[in-house]
């Protein structure tokens, strides 16, 4: 225990680059050998003088540290929107599954309009969504983004199936690429 004792002591913090030992006493751990102090003995005061300095130093380099951190830690923030109740918004598809979809390159990246009912938190939001998506009501903001309607005079047209031998098919305009894998060949079509 006292080799445990002794190796944490006397390991320098990448924090505030001082050794535990050395912030208390000013001075190196003795490895063994004399005990007996040779010199004068300092009075208290001067030692509990010391001491302040010590810790004052000790907690400027954790502050500069705390703030390094914090300047690297937000480089990847952004500042979230302020969301209200009744805004609408579209839903990312990154961590959905969707299993009439199994290629997730095809799947959109956001889904439909749907509203927050509630604001949980500055980072939470809690959407009203159909039962079929099976997920959690309360979604990150990270998940989000405002809906933005379709822009005046736009046409968003869906092709239109087509019944073959009472099996619904979409009609192909053409095809822009195709491709053969695992033996069974895919297609690209608009």
């Amino acid at each position: 225990m006292a080799s445990a004792k002794f190796a944490v002591n006397n390991k320098a913090y990448t924090a505030n680059k001082v050794l535990p030992f050395m912030a208390n006493y000013r001075r190196e751990m003795r490895m063994g050998g004399d005990i007996k102090k040779s010199g004068k003995v300092e009075k208290t005061t001067e030692f509990v003088e010391r001491i302040k300095r010590v810790h004052e130093e000790a907690r400027a380099a954790l502050k500069k540290t705390q703030e390094n951190m914090k300047k690297q830690a937000d480089k990847g923030r952004k500042e979230t929107e302020n969301w209200k109740k009744g805004d609408r918004v579209m839903l990312s598809t990154k961590d959905l599954v969707f299993k009439e979809r199994p290629v997730k390159k095809l799947v959109d990246r956001y889904v439909s309009s749907y509203t927050i009912e509630e604001i949980v938190s500055t980072n939470a939001v809690k959407l009203r969504l159909p039962a079929s998506m099976r997920i959690h009501l309360v979604v990150n903001v990270s998940w989000i983004v405002q809906y933005k309607g379709q822009v005046e005079g736009q046409k968003k047209e869906k092709g239109k199936p087509m019944e073959v031998e009472e099996v619904e098919e979409w009609e192909v305009e053409k095809i822009l690429n195709k491709k053969k894998i695992r033996g069974v060949k895919k297609y690209l079509v608009c």
